[in-house]
């Protein structure tokens, strides 16, 4: 099955991510993830949509998690130095971070919340809370200057800012 799927599921992952190394990684998880539940798949019904559902799944899982190491200052590719020294400051930053968040009301952390740790659109993220996209926008950015205003030299909140 590896054999004659894997170069579909590292194509698409490919097209995806436009990156070698993450098509590896994301073929790999997608065929961990196929063995895995190999038993809930209907015989009866072609595996290629199968298989792609998996793979776009799985796709967009690691591109989640790839969002989130960039957002709190992790690169993957460039994770190896001082990974201990670094993964204790970044855990620092994140829990700074995470308890302004947790500080704000509740309506304007549901909207940081969905968009850049849950990577919804503000469309989406509009849809979801059931909001204009304006009054979306404008909880976003009513958020943001709470957290530049608590700690305005975190980088991350720079970077969120870039990213509205």
């Amino acid at each position: 099955m590896f054999k004659e799927y894997s170069p579909f599921v590292f194509r698409t992952a490919y097209f995806l991510t436009r990156s070698t190394s993450v098509a590896d990684d994301i073929t790999q998880e997608t065929f961990i993830k196929i063995m895995k539940s190999i038993h809930k798949y209907d015989s009866s019904k072609p595996i290629e949509p199968w298989i792609y559902k998996i793979t776009i799944n799985t796709t967009r899982n690691i591109l989640r998690k790839q969002k989130w190491l960039r957002f709190v200052g992790v690169i993957p590719e460039a994770a190896q130095e001082n990974m201990v020294e670094k993964s204790i400051l970044q855990t620092e930053k994140e829990k700074e971070l995470m308890q302004e968040i947790n500080k704000l009301s509740q309506k304007l952390k549901e909207v940081i919340i969905l968009h850049f740790y849950l990577g919804l659109k503000l469309k989406e993220v509009a849809d979801v809370l059931d909001i204009p996209v304006g009054t979306c926008k404008s909880r976003l950015n009513a958020g943001l200057v709470k957290l530049r205003n608590h700690i305005p030299e975190h980088e991350h909140i720079k970077m969120m800012e870039g990213g509205i």
